[in-house]
């Protein structure tokens, strides 16, 4: 193999020092067993320090503020207990098969969501597609996290802001649950329950009257909330100074950000669990309804939840395995960060619901009229709760400082996914060089696009993109990946490219679900959506027509990507029919493979000569035949035949 294989050109390696990569289980350091000789590091494009840095990542990029605000309403409204057999039934057949596939994917070609279709060229949309959608909610996730931060800002003070009805954006319809003078529980309930219309909380009016100043249509804007544009430019300010150095440094400041939210949802728990009614909170939030297990919109909800919150489709997946080591372990990676997202989902459900029971059971309603999801829940009910607690400014700061932190891990990901491609797709050496000033770049040009976003009407147009830009799109990049990776590019390519990676092939249940379950799920998923589809609204305002059209518009522009590239890269293609541009279109590039000299071995060993080149054609996959033909071939053997014998057994 010359010099990646360590040894000078030309020299003799004796058959006791061929390297031979093992076909067991990945050392936790990223190598396999006894490769000492080999360098696993790629000093161009860099690595994660350790694993426990990509690992940490993932379950930060992961676990974001829909596994707080979406799947315990998810839950409750699906049958409580019940929905968990269904949820899970989705994680093992679909969540974690696809996990590793875009783990698997990145990895082995150390490339982001662009460069990893050198596998099929023409398929090179699917990873346009990709950024296209993790622009889109980058910018309106950030919006989320910096109002997240005003929150925190405005907690640090004796009496939270929307504590009380006494202040001058409140309007006499509010009536605050420590402020009024309510002869009897009856009449507060009266109040709640027969005068739904007018009442309103006074964290709902901070809420819409004070942070939006909410305007009273899409297309009325208004003027900018300058406190949310500060706040919008410091959360942009730490997402850039978090990823200054890319890999390096963010992998370092996810042991905070990543391991923080559960020091916070545990205290949040032990506090919530100890208050009056917080049991009757959990038992809304458990009690299982067998019933709907028969709903097909629970199924749905189900699958939805599950590869919505994994991140599938996204890139960020296949961008955050790319800096791996080629022969870490990226099976047992994707096992440990698909549990570890689904089971704070269910954590979650017990911090929310605790919290909300105490508050039904102080207000004496039933826990469903205090429930909400989305904002509703993260900046209206679950503040509203808060100012119930003695010490309520603790636990707001605590609570939106745990939101910023989930926002920040997924953030992370979402902005290293989209200077990945640009860096990687252009290649050189001066542009690695200058990842950082193109990270800037994304960066000012997140805040920029985010401004409009801060206006009154900004919530509108959040809420638009977070229905339409990654909705249905991701659900048809993500099928029409593993259509392109199981059936054009090959499933046994694809299993043999693991087993040299890995050094064992993926398990007969990953193989099976990735040709034929995965898809099929997939396919359900997109048939559900289409099917409960219905035009999106915020409270009572319906959203015009134009909108809507500029949401489906969004989601069709990353679509739209893949058939646009398909139909270059055919016409571009060499071949004097269109059947021989097709397959020409399809076929995987020549630098296609690990990225590492050093580890492409067997197919995708160089050739440095006819006879080499033919000699590595006819080597078999299997252990004992490599053996057997090396040792049958060694008198006519030269230096680098041993090497070629031993890369065999990949």
């Amino acid at each position: 193999m010359g010099e990646g294989w360590g040894g000078m050109p030309g020299t003799t390696r004796p058959r006791s020092a061929a390297i031979t990569p093992p076909m067991g289980p990945v050392g936790g350091n990223g190598a396999v067993p006894g490769e000492r000789g080999k360098q696993d590091k790629s000093v161009k494009r860099g690595n994660w320090g350790n694993q426990i840095e990509f690992v940490l990542t993932s379950v930060g990029y992961a676990v974001g503020l829909g596994n707080v605000w979406r799947f315990p309403y998810l839950c409750y409204r699906n049958g409580g207990g019940a929905f968990m057999f269904p949820y899970f039934i989705m994680l093992v057949f679909c969540g974690i098969p696809l996990f590793f596939m875009e783990l698997s994917f990145g990895q082995f070609a150390s490339q982001g969501c662009l460069g990893v279709w050198r596998v099929s060229p023409m398929f090179k949309g699917v990873g346009y597609g990709m950024m296209v959608v993790s622009t889109y909610i980058g910018i309106y996730y950030n919006v989320v996290i910096c109002i997240a931060f005003y929150y925190f800002f405005v907690s640090m003070t004796r009496v939270l802001p929307w504590t009380y009805c006494s202040n001058a954006w409140n309007t006499p319809d509010c009536t605050g649950v420590l402020d009024r003078n309510l002869s009897s529980r009856a009449a507060l309930n009266l109040t709640l329950l027969n005068d739904t219309q007018k009442r309103t909380s006074p964290s709902e009016e901070y809420w819409r009257r004070y942070v939006l100043d909410l305007s009273d249509d899409i297309g009325n804007l208004g003027e900018v909330r300058l406190p949310l544009l500060g706040c919008l430019g410091v959360s942009w300010v730490v997402v850039f100074l978090c990823l200054i150095k890319g890999v390096k440094s963010s992998g370092k400041v996810v042991y905070f950000t990543a391991t923080f939210p559960y020091v916070v949802l545990t205290i949040l728990f032990v506090r919530g669990i100890t208050l009056e009614g917080a049991l009757t909170g959990i038992m809304y939030y458990l009690t299982p309804q067998w019933d709907k297990i028969l709903d097909a919109k629970v199924w749905g909800d189900a699958a939805s939840q599950i590869f919505y919150s994994l991140g599938c489709a996204w890139g960020g997946l296949i961008t955050m395995a790319s800096y791996n080591k080629f022969h870490n372990n990226c099976y047992r990676d994707s096992i440990i960060i698909s549990i570890t997202n689904c089971a704070t989902s269910v954590y979650a459900g017990f911090v929310i619901f605790s919290i909300l029971g105490f508050m039904a059971n102080h207000l004496g309603v039933d826990v469903s009229n205090v429930a909400d999801h989305g904002p509703g829940l993260a900046f209206v009910a679950y503040p509203e709760a808060l100012t119930l607690l003695p010490i309520s400014p603790l636990w707001s700061i605590l609570f939106f400082f745990m939101l910023i932190l989930l926002g920040l891990g997924t953030q992370f990901c979402l902005l290293e996914t989209l200077v990945t491609a640009i860096v990687d797709e252009v290649g050189n050496e001066w542009i690695i060089r200058k990842k950082t000033f193109v990270t800037l770049g994304v960066a000012v040009a997140g805040f920029l696009l985010g401004v409009p976003l801060t206006t009154q009407a900004g919530i509108y147009w959040l809420l638009l993109m977070d229905n339409y830009a990654a909705s249905f799109s991701l659900v048809v990049i993500s099928c029409i990946m593993c259509v392109a990776i199981m059936y054009v590019y090959g499933h046994r390519n694809y299993f043999k490219d693991i087993e040299m990676m890995l050094g064992f092939p993926p398990p007969l249940f990953f193989q099976i679900c990735w040709r034929f379950i995965s898809p099929a799920i997939i396919f359900f998923i997109l048939v559900f959506t289409v099917i409960q589809y219905q035009p999106i609204s915020y409270n009572d305002y319906i959203y015009p027509t134009w909108a809507i059209s500029i949401g489906f518009l969004m989601a069709l522009s990353s679509v739209i990507c893949i058939p646009i590239y398909a139909i270059y890269k055919v016409c571009r293609s060499e071949g004097d029919t269109l059947l021989e541009r097709f397959k020409n279109a399809t076929k995987a590039s020549k630098d296609w493979g690990p990225a590492l000299a050093e580890h492409r071995s067997g197919r995708y060993a160089p050739a440095f000569s006819p006879s080499t080149e033919s000699h590595l054609e006819v080597q078999p996959l299997q252990p004992e035949k490599g053996r057997s033909e090396a040792a049958a071939a060694s008198p006519m053997q030269g230096s680098n035949g041993s090497a070629h014998s031993q890369d065999s057994r990949l």
